[in-house]
């Protein structure tokens, strides 16, 4: 059986400004209103017979939309990205969090941003495509701590109505 968690209904929004370091117009630093629709396949199970409970569901994805809300996102493991003071090769994404400002250049480009504006995200990319699969891979970890029934876990992030990408984690085969 299956279960929908449509996000503007739900609440599962963020705003977040974001850069993809090389595109020609999503260079720049922009932003978008997103909403996250979450989609779980299983076996429905326990005392009242479900897939999942709704509102773990939601509870547990409105968690990732709350952090990410109002900030700037960073692909930190993205090539063309190079950090003062931090090497991708050996040092903890936490690292960053830690410090009061990130300085960093992207081409001839220089930034200085307060670590607090910011999230660090450990992917190549901010786009649609790795936020989907971010969100996919951190809810489909969470819900399989309380969850064996569970098929699949799919998150479609959406930057707009009608434009988004969707990522689909198998948990069972």
């Amino acid at each position: 059986m299956k279960i929908l968690i449509n996000g503007i209904q739900s609440n599962l929004r963020f705003s977040s400004a974001h850069i993809i370091p090389g595109h020609d117009s999503c260079g720049f630093i922009h932003g978008h209103s997103y909403f996250v629709d979450v989609e779980i396949e299983g076996e429905r199970s326990g005392d009242f017979d479900f897939v999942v409970d709704f509102k773990e569901v939601k509870k547990y994805a409105k968690a990732i939309c709350d952090e990410l809300d109002h900030r700037l996102l960073i692909p930190v493991y993205n090539n063309l990205i190079d950090f003062k003071d931090f090497d991708k090769e050996h040092d903890s994404i936490f690292n960053l969090k830690d410090k009061k400002t990130a300085y960093f250049r992207i081409d001839d480009k220089s930034y200085s941003i307060p670590c607090v504006d910011c999230v660090f995200l450990p992917l190549p990319h901010t786009s649609a495509e790795e936020l989907s699969m971010f969100f996919a891979e951190t809810l489909s970890r969470k819900l399989s701590e309380n969850y064996d029934n569970l098929d699949y876990v799919s998150v479609c992030v959406n930057e707009g109505i009608g434009q988004g990408a969707q990522f689909k984690k198998h948990l069972r085969d």
